[in-house]
């Protein structure tokens, strides 16, 4: 073999083990929760003499993934001339142009609307079932009953059979911000609706749904969270990764985080935002940058039962998180025991292997984690009862093996670096950093022969 072939295979080498250290999953697919999406279903449940009326439903099928303030909007292009001549339960953003109408004036004439739901407190004439609730909905793990919303639509200028009416195109979904990508419309068996009584059925004229899933990686190009480690049989505490969510040094502007020693400073500091406008810095000044910090503490060893501390750090300074949830995977929590001042509900996405867990607060206790400072954080045990066929300190084994903070992939510290007993003689897991060096020595020393 030629030199020149030597070196590039090694240039092929070297490059493929750079993308699998440095490259994470950024589709839609969540493997913690493969069937997760939000579904908007569009009930058309009468005609009109111009068009008809419609009942729009979003329903959140996501398992800890929940839409908080300001809520959710709603977005679609028209395919013909239509027009929205009352919405009840929601509102559209703009009401566009609506000049060429004389007399009964439409609430909305934009080719593209946004609908948005309306505030608690609504008057009841503006109201529909699952209606008004600012936006928000919980995840189904968490309040299935809460996680559905609806609006009311009279379109007008539209078809009025099923053959005629024409389904609008490019739905968008924002849950405040980017992150979702919705399918086509599809035309599916029209709805049924039984009544209080259980006694009669109804049903709509025609349905089609939409389906929107969620990328991490479209709604915020750097992770939003990280977890540390530590154990009782151990003095190391496994930081955050550093730059876990961005790093002070790369960032261009001063001021561009808030000293924790001085947060009071956070509102004066400047750091042009969108659209030029000021706006404060919000995330504490770290190592990891992160505005959430997750601790997995091993606390104590008893005979029969082992115990875990968790801790969730608030580094944002202008946020509160409503409505948070934590997920863990971990393969002991089928024999979880207790859990203290959280709620949790065992997750199935692989269906007989019980592995996952969501935690959540209780309300009007700690469902509220507040902006970084004194009160900025909350936490938990976990009791498990030990299991003799797997239970072991040794290799990581008490740590988890993923964490999710509000549905977010948190970034995990390199398992090289998790606590070891202080029996143990030797760590046979290699960093990624490591294993390219060493397949790079061992390269550069087979060129050179």
């Amino acid at each position: 073999m030629g030199f020149l072939s030597r070196f590039t295979t090694l240039l092929l080498l070297l490059s493929l083990l750079s993308a699998a250290t440095i490259f994470t999953s950024t589709e839609a697919y969540d493997p913690l929760d493969p069937t997760g999406n939000i579904t908007v279903k569009w009930d058309i449940m009468s005609w009109t003499p111009d068009g008809y009326m419609a009942v729009v439903t979003l329903y959140n099928f996501q398992q800890y993934r929940h839409i908080q303030a300001p809520g959710w909007s709603l977005g679609w292009t028209w395919r013909k001339r239509e027009v929205i001549w009352d919405v009840v339960g929601g509102q559209t953003t703009e009401q566009g142009d609506c000049s060429k109408f004389k007399g009964n004036i439409p609430h909305c004439c934009k080719k593209k609307p946004t609908v948005v739901d309306l505030l608690p407190g609504t008057p009841y004439n503006k109201q529909v079932a699952n209606c008004c609730k600012g936006g928000v909905l919980s995840s189904w793990a968490q309040d299935p009953s809460a996680a559905a919303a609806s609006f009311q639509l009279s379109v007008g200028q539209a078809g009025t059979t099923n053959k005629t009416v024409r389904l609008p195109v490019n739905f968008t979904l924002q849950a405040p911000g980017p992150g979702y990508t919705c399918g086509p419309a599809k035309v599916v068996k029209p709805s049924r609706f039984t009544t209080a009584d259980k006694r009669r059925v109804t049903q709509a004229l025609m349905t089609w749904n939409v389906t929107c899933t969620y990328s991490q990686f479209l709604a915020q190009k750097t992770p939003t969270c990280c977890v540390s480690l530590s154990s009782f049989y151990n003095n190391t505490i496994v930081p955050c990764p550093t730059c876990s969510c961005g790093c002070k040094s790369n960032t261009t502007l001063s001021g561009s985080c808030v000293d924790p020693e001085k947060p009071h400073l956070a509102s004066v500091v400047p750091n042009p935002g969108k659209n030029g406008l000021a706006v404060p810095p919000a995330v504490q000044c770290t190592h990891h940058m992160c505005p959430i910090r997750v601790h997995w503490h091993v606390k104590l060893n008893y005979k029969q039962y082992w115990r875990v501390k968790i801790t969730i750090t608030n580094f944002n300074y202008a946020m509160n998180y409503s409505q948070w949830n934590l997920v863990a995977q971990h393969p002991n929590f089928d024999n979880l025991t207790q859990i203290f001042s959280f709620n949790a509900k065992s997750l199935n996405p692989y269906a007989s292997i019980n592995d996952t867990m969501i935690m959540w607060g209780v309300k009007f206790y700690n469902d509220l984690l507040m902006q970084a400072g004194p009160t900025g954080n909350v936490q938990s045990e976990l009791l498990f009862q030990k299991e003799t066929e797997s239970f072991t300190f040794e290799k990581g084994w008490a740590f988890p093996r993923r964490i999710y903070f509000n549905g977010d992939n948190c970034v995990m510290p390199p398992p090289d670096a998790y606590p070891w007993l202080p029996n143990a003689s030797s760590r046979h897991i290699m960093s990624p950093l490591l294993l390219v060096t060493a397949v790079a020595l061992s390269a550069l020393a087979f060129l050179l022969q």
